[in-house]
């Protein structure tokens, strides 16, 4: 049995966490991905925690299962590398902005010029045809930007950036799958075409699926916003030892709850029943659950919604996540052995396919680590390839 994207070479022009989580998901789904990096590495690798020199965990993470190429763009003789590379590939990657992929000539008219068929992804911060196109973008400007950052606020209206880096990772999702849509259009048309992939727009798009709300209709019907998601009361609620998420939905389920804890008031209430009604009033449904939760331990609860049949789950901290029994039934956590860095773990791929074999965990490269063994495929020889590293064009470990 083979993998979906054996045999899809992509070349990996990208940095930091949007385009590597990107090709990393390519990478896990069997495409070989060939990293460019710079003489002295991708900016993650120098990010600690790290047990030696440009090996950062989170590099690692996120580029596990790809070749590294270190190559000094600056050169000509190492953009005609990268352009030779190209046209061996089915896919091109950036994350840089326009004016900068101009300037190397790797923007798309030229490589289509070599390969009409590439798919040629840029995953860049907006979209061209917005007045901030060659505006720089990180995680943080968008969240801003996008709303989310409001949305993740306090209640005194003080905006906080999620704690995570979720533009970025929200927009590596929309590339894989956008290039993967096109390797598909490829092989039914034998187009190639360039796909953009804007984090601000997938951000936005992400944010909105439930939040453009009443502004949905033309006029406006309401203010944006998902009243739901956006009550103060909507948080885990603390219980006797802990805190747990605990989560009626159902009209059923609220009406269980309820009498469950006495309040057959409310579970009796015609506002209750409804939906749509509940869903006006639902501040008010949290803050008896939150009243509730602190008379038993979040295991006792447990037992009890379990019971009911109601949605719930302890709090985990980002320790208790390790050692979270689900993740650790489903073979979430890989432990592997790296060639320079020894044990580690690391986080295996979460969809499973039965029509495809397990993958052994894979390693993130060295610097360089595959030089020689791409340049050898592009038809360098040994002369060759000692002049460009004996001039600080390409590097090797």
């Amino acid at each position: 049995m083979v993998q979906p994207l054996d045999g899809v070479r992509v070349v990996d022009l990208t940095a930091l966490v949007f385009g590597p989580l990107a090709t990393k998901m390519l990478a896990d789904l069997g495409a070989e991905i060939v990293k460019i990096e710079p003489l002295d590495g991708e900016l993650t690798r120098h990010i600690e925690p790290m047990r030696s020199k440009a090996m950062g965990a989170l590099f690692m993470h996120l580029n596990r299962g790809k070749k590294s190429l270190a190559v000094d763009l600056k050169d000509d003789r190492g953009r005609r590398i990268v352009e030779r590379l190209a046209t061996t590939a089915d896919v091109f990657v950036h994350s840089m902005r326009q004016p900068a992929i101009e300037r190397l000539g790797l923007d798309y008219p030229a490589l289509r010029a070599q390969s009409p068929d590439i798919v040629y992804c840029a995953a860049w911060g907006f979209d061209r045809r917005g007045p901030f196109a060659d505006h720089p973008a990180y995680d943080d400007i968008i969240q801003a930007a996008s709303g989310l950052a409001s949305l993740a606020g306090d209640s005194d209206g003080t905006p906080r950036y999620a704690r995570t880096i979720i533009a970025d990772k929200v927009g590596g999702l929309f590339a894989a799958n956008a290039i993967m849509a096109a390797l598909l259009h490829r092989r039914e048309t034998g187009r190639g075409q360039f796909v953009e992939v804007p984090m601000m727009e997938c951000l936005s798009w992400f944010v909105l699926a439930e939040h453009l709300g009443a502004a949905s209709f033309e006029p406006a019907i309401g203010p944006p916003g998902h009243r739901r998601a956006i009550v103060d009361s909507r948080r885990p609620f603390a219980t006797r030892d802990s805190h747990i998420a605990a989560l009626p939905y159902t009209t059923a389920q609220w009406q269980r709850f309820l009498r469950h804890i006495g309040r057959d008031d409310l579970a009796d209430a015609e506002w209750v029943a409804d939906t749509g009604q509940r869903t006006i009033r639902i501040g008010e449904l949290y803050e008896v659950v939150d009243a509730a939760m602190p008379q038993r331990t979040t295991a006792e609860w447990m037992t009890v919604l379990g019971k009911l049949d109601i949605p719930a789950m302890p709090v985990n901290d980002l320790a208790g996540v390790l050692e979270d029994p689900q993740l650790a039934a489903s073979g979430f956590f890989e432990h592997y052995d790296h060639p320079s860095e020894g044990r580690l773990m690391g986080t295996a791929f979460p969809v499973r396919f039965s029509e495809m074999p397990e993958r052994a965990p894979a390693v993130a490269p060295r610097i360089g680590e595959h030089t020689r063994s791409i340049l050898e495929r592009l038809d360098y020889d040994d002369d060759g390839i000692g002049d460009l590293i004996a001039a600080g064009v390409v590097a090797e470990p």
